[in-house]
């Protein structure tokens, strides 16, 4: 009897003291691909994010895919200790009514293959032979956007879509990347229309080449991608994309480039504000914190409700 009433004093001396505790919040899941194998790439690795509540549900998920993964998430695997925090972003929208949970799809970078992995194959075969041996230097080796994205439409994406709840149609897909993952969304969405109907292009490095020596060829390069926005892309057709710079460090080179590329939407059909949507950011420079200062507006515009849906 004595041991059962000092218990119960136990028990009923610890409640207050559990009680107290903050209830864990939800992170959601992720579950990690090192080597997703690709015929048209080799083994990719890839980083899937699946919201909170995702386990316990059964409604379908729209889905973003997203570049650089390894600068998505977590500190410990990003490049410079900076992070998108790119599962936050979506948990504070989400939470604020703005947009509807997502899956995210962040894809690995191909380490030195990276700059040929994003570069635009159709625009870059475009330039003068002159203008594509100064990039050489850069991407080092031959392009291979076009194999990426046939692994992203034809390998990756169908695997997501068995394998998990997703709205499949091009409506609730979007595709997202900074800097020259900016350059291989918008190329993702002009190519496969019927497959992305949402690309954000972050800090995009319209000049393709070094930004001294893309200068010096302006006028070529403006013409090739006036061009392709015009034949490739073409008119929004329910389409949405996010174009955004800084004016520091790399980004200072961007924004006359931006302005030329909006004329260039405008003239095919687009809409300012109701199709795309392009902002810049006074004092921010090219790297993943100024990323993560905006990334909850790039979410919230592109995910978000628009005017004509």
């Amino acid at each position: 009897m004595i041991r059962a009433l000092i218990l119960l004093l136990a028990i009923v001396c610890a409640a207050p003291a559990l009680a107290k505790k903050a209830p864990v919040a939800a992170t959601g899941t992720f579950v990690d691909l090192p080597k997703f194998g690709s015929i048209n790439m080799g083994p990719s690795h890839v980083t899937i994010w699946l919201p909170p509540g995702y386990a316990r549900g059964k409604q379908r998920y729209g889905v973003v895919y997203m570049q650089d993964a390894e600068n998505l998430f977590f500190l410990k695997k990003s490049n410079f200790n900076k992070i998108w925090a790119a599962d936050k972003s979506v948990m504070r929208l989400v939470a604020a009514k703005q947009i509807d949970p997502v899956i995210i799809v962040g894809i690995y970078s191909h380490g030195a293959d990276r700059a040929r992995t994003y570069m635009p194959q159709r625009v870059y075969e475009s330039l003068s032979p002159a203008v594509r041996a100064y990039g050489q230097s850069f991407v080092q080796g031959p392009i291979r956007s076009d194999a990426y994205l046939k692994f992203l439409t034809g390998e990756l994406k169908p695997m997501i879509d068995r394998r998990y709840r997703t709205k499949p149609d091009r409506d609730h897909t979007a595709i997202v990347g900074s800097s020259m993952g900016g350059l291989i969304s918008l190329y993702a969405i002009a190519e496969y229309p019927q497959v992305f109907g949402k690309a954000g292009c972050v800090s995009t490095h319209w000049p393709l080449i070094d930004p001294i020596r893309a200068d010096e060829n302006r006028a070529e390069i403006n013409a090739v991608w006036t061009k392709y926005l015009t034949e490739r892309l073409g008119p929004a057709s329910g389409r949405y994309i996010w174009f955004d710079h800084g004016d520091q460090t790399l980004d200072q080179y961007y924004g006359p480039w931006q302005t030329a590329v909006d004329a260039t939407l405008i003239r095919v059909g687009w809409r300012p504000q109701q199709d795309y949507e392009t902002r810049s950011y006074p004092g921010t420079a090219h790297e993943e914190n100024a990323w993560n200062a905006r990334l909850d507006e790039i979410f919230g515009w592109l995910l978000g409700a628009h005017v004509n849906d």
